[in-house]
């Protein structure tokens, strides 16, 4: 079977140009992001987690918790958080691919405020381990600050803060152009100040810090990490992988098999149209001076969007950057994945100009850093955590973006499922959920990319007409809403 994307050259130098993150890894001294040791032996464990990033981490760590006793094995085919858990915009959030309105439709109004409440606390949960082990991540809980540009924007802004409140569970606030006015050196669309939905329940991160930082910490609890050694498919107890530098073929024999590779799952049959891999790219300034910050009104720990259709998404990090990304990349034919696609020139200067017109403070700030990765995006954009106990074999994935906090809640949840506990995370309404599968190519290649035309259809649409968007309102129940 062909390898999971275009091999790396397994060297630091490699990994470190995958992200701003992992490349501030090296240049600060932190990691030198030298691979694990590959698995070169037939070998036999409890559990066999396929992939090496938070999902897998996360999920090794409850269970290493749990039981101490348990031999556990992750595989990773380059390095722990090469993918979507070392290049994200580090968003800890407490957001769900399914909006609570649409979970309340499919499972019901208790269903979707247990789903709410399990995300939220997931936010302070993540900041709990981080500090008891040690992990310093920047985690920095300052909330997220969701603008509403024009007029449009605010009736959308009102009705999210209306919908939370049917729930109980979210304590977002709507800010009027007023109060951002006197916090924010952020512009609107229609020459007004914005207004904005403030929610507490964020905090920002260093993803590749988090990432890397657990993988320490489950290896210092006896979980054996094996990198450079990718998997090429596997059953009911068995994983079959290959070192990717020797090229040795062995086996792994396992009671439990749980597959997290996210965006990269589509490369294998056994998952193939389960997930669709979907580009989000990212660019990171220059550190920019305290009186630029000032006139920004960004703090520490605070991101940051917009209401339009086509995501954006930031924060400030540590270090006084703009990492700042979004949508747009098209999507490839085959649910292909390759490191070709995650530098689209035009993106990215979308993404500078977007950031320049949010905060034109900003100004000419050097653009440091451009790069990208798949997203894991399941048909109905409702994400899983999955066991079955029958096979052994547990999946977890379709984050859609929202996956450096829900990764630990799928940890948790399969740590429960593996071990046949029946806990509050075991009953929620993504446990054990099956998505549809995609369609057939040429259906998905068509569907997918008129879905990213659609929306950016739909914001040029809204600024013209001062309506909200009627191509968003078709497109609303195929995204999650």
């Amino acid at each position: 079977m062909a390898s999971l994307h275009r091999a790396t050259d397994g060297t630091a130098a490699g990994y470190r140009r995958a992200s701003f993150w992992l490349d501030d890894l090296v240049t600060t001294g932190r990691d030198d992001l030298t691979p694990r040791p590959a698995l070169t032996a037939d070998a036999r464990f409890d559990v066999c987690i396929v992939g090496g990033g938070l999902t897998a981490l996360w999920t090794a760590y409850s269970l290493a918790k749990a039981d101490p006793d348990l031999r556990i094995a992750v595989l990773e085919r380059e390095i722990s958080g090469f993918g979507a858990s070392g290049r994200n915009g580090g968003w800890c959030s407490a957001l769900f691919p399914r909006s609570p309105g649409s979970l309340e439709r499919r499972h019901g109004f208790d269903a979707a405020v247990a789903m709410r409440r399990a995300m939220v606390d997931t936010v302070d949960e993540v900041g709990r381990v981080a500090a008891l082990e040690g992990i310093d991540c920047d985690y920095e809980r300052g909330g997220t600050v969701v603008f509403a540009r024009n007029d449009v924007q605010r009736e959308f802004a009102r009705a999210d803060v209306a919908e939370a409140r049917q729930y109980g569970v979210d304590r977002t606030e709507y800010w009027d152009e007023r109060t951002v006015g006197a916090r924010f050196g952020a512009t609107g669309r229609d020459g007004r100040t914005p207004a904005a939905v403030f929610d507490p329940a964020c905090a920002s991160v260093h993803p590749a810090k988090l990432v890397r930082g657990l993988a320490r910490v489950v290896e210092a609890m006896g979980v054996s990490l094996f990198e450079r050694t990718e998997v090429r498919d596997w059953a009911a107890g068995t994983v079959r992988f290959r070192s990717v530098d020797t090229g040795f073929e062995g086996r792994v024999s396992a009671r439990h098999v749980i597959v997290a590779l996210e965006g990269y799952g589509s490369q294998l049959p056994r998952v193939r149209r389960r997930v669709m891999p979907l580009y989000s790219l990212m660019i990171a300034t220059e550190p920019l001076d305290d009186d630029v910050w000032d006139a920004i009104g960004v703090d520490h720990g605070q991101t940051f969007s917009d209401y339009r259709h086509l995501l954006i998404y930031g924060q400030r990090t540590a270090d006084n950057r703009f990492a700042f990304g979004g949508r747009g990349a098209r999507y490839h034919w085959g649910s292909s994945v390759d490191p070709s696609y995650e530098r689209v020139d035009d993106v990215f200067e979308h993404l500078q100009d977007a950031l320049r017109d949010l905060f034109p403070a900003v100004g000419n700030a050097r653009i440091t850093h451009r790069w990208g990765g798949p997203l894991g995006i399941a048909r109905d954009w409702h994400a899983t955590a999955s066991y079955n106990p029958r096979t052994g074999v547990g999946f977890a994935g379709g984050y859609v973006g929202d996956g450096l906090s829900t990764t630990n809640l799928a940890g948790r949840t399969l740590a429960d499922l593996v071990l046949g506990r029946e806990t509050e995370l075991t009953t929620l309404p993504w446990t054990n959920h099956r998505s549809p599968l995609w369609e057939p190519e040429p259906l998905r290649f068509a569907g997918a990319n008129l879905g990213i035309l659609g929306m950016q259809f739909a914001d040029l649409e809204e600024r013209i007409t001062r309506r909200p968007s009627l191509a968003a309102r078709l497109i609303a129940p195929l995204v999650g809403h």
